[in-house]
């Protein structure tokens, strides 16, 4: 499809990299404008995608009649070139790229967007990252086809078996691609070994058995994904969660709980406190003084009589008011001294009284 050059871009003063399309010069002008058309459909296709594992393109520039597709500039080697420098890949390294790829076709297939043509040249890794790129081929669901017909298009050997059978591009189709992808990645060779687009084909169509020697816990996946039939490949949800679990150092089929306890093994175990019930120790102190109530009052009741009836309201009880001064009470005064009382305190001055009236005030 063309040729990816270093630029800078001189109105934001930053580092790109440039898609140049080059067009052979055979191709009559109804297939030039094909593949302008294709360009173009890149890089509307690429920018309504954000995620981290996705290419970001800046802009697409017509110039002498060839689109120019501007993007992110990665300091970065493609798989293909990872695998032909280092040879196969440990598992777990393989699982991490395949993941994060994964999350990419997610995330185009949810736009409606394939990008038919997932191959080690077109996945880019750098220390922490994995990223899909030149989405030349890829079809926008509702778009007009542009290919000719007849014409089957991606990368011998990374092509889906019904694609090659004719059948319509499909997001199933672009999970094979990735698992042909991985299985590359970690046994070092392409699927079924074969050195030619025909042999290739041909395999992917036979139905023979794909031998792994490297894949060790990432074979589930591969089987998974590159089962001839559509219908029963592994969908993207499993296949990423089965990716994450080997990625982290488990096996694609290991339950959740195990992974976990694998993970913890050797960290500090903080206590989490449970919600569901009651404290151990809670109302205790109140249990127990029932209880003791309880056990005690029984004996008592056998053998003690019945408590006293309080006495009536109005009297008070014989130890009731102990504590206070008692009560001075006056001796009754003499009935003459009370008939001359008032004559007495007319005529006599006080201190002259008799002592009960004075006592009276």
């Amino acid at each position: 499809m063309g040729t990816v050059w270093r630029a800078r871009d001189e109105l934001l003063d930053r580092q790109v990299a440039v898609k140049e399309v080059r067009l052979p010069l055979v191709l009559d002008e109804d297939l030039r404008e094909e593949l302008c058309a294709r360009t173009e459909r890149e890089g509307r296709a690429t920018a309504m995608v954000a995620h981290p594992s996705v290419i970001t393109v800046f802009d697409v520039v017509t110039e002498d009649d060839r689109p120019w597709i501007v993007m992110e500039l990665l300091q970065a080697r493609s798989l293909e070139q990872l695998i032909r420098e280092e040879g196969p890949l440990p598992p777990r390294k393989v699982a991490e790229i395949g993941r994060q790829v994964l999350g990419a076709l997610r995330a185009v297939h949810a736009k409606g967007i394939l990008h038919r043509d997932v191959k080690p040249s077109n996945v880019l890794v750098t220390h922490d990252r994995a990223v899909l790129t030149d989405f030349g081929l890829a079809a926008l669901e509702g778009d007009a086809s542009i290919t000719q017909a007849g014409i089957v298009l991606g990368s011998a050997g990374y092509i889906a078996p019904e694609r090659v059978l004719g059948a319509k591009a499909s997001p199933s189709g672009d999970l094979w691609s990735l698992g042909a992808t991985l299985y590359t990645a970690v046994e070092g060779k392409g699927l079924h070994g074969r050195r030619t687009a025909a042999a290739a084909l041909a395999a992917l169509t036979s139905g023979e058995p794909i031998p792994m020697e490297r894949a060790g816990p990432l074979a589930p996946v591969l089987s998974g994904l590159l089962r001839i039939a559509p219908d029963a490949r592994l969908d993207a949800a499993r296949a990423s969660l089965m990716l994450a679990r080997v990625a982290a150092g488990g096996s694609a089929e290991e339950p959740l709980a195990q992974a976990a306890r694998k993970s913890v093994r050797n960290s500090t175990q903080i206590p989490v406190p449970s919600f569901a019930r009651r404290p151990a120790h809670r109302g205790l102190h109140r249990a127990e003084a029932r209880q003791q109530q309880t056990v005690v009052a029984r004996p008592i009741q056998a053998t003690m009589p019945p408590p006293p009836i309080p006495a009536p309201r109005g009297h008070r009880r014989p130890s009731e008011g102990v504590h206070r001064k008692p009560v001075d009470i006056r001796p009754a005064p003499r009935p003459l001294i009370l008939r001359m009382s008032t004559f007495i305190r007319l005529v006599l001055p006080r201190r002259l009284w008799p002592r009960e009236l004075r006592k009276r005030g």
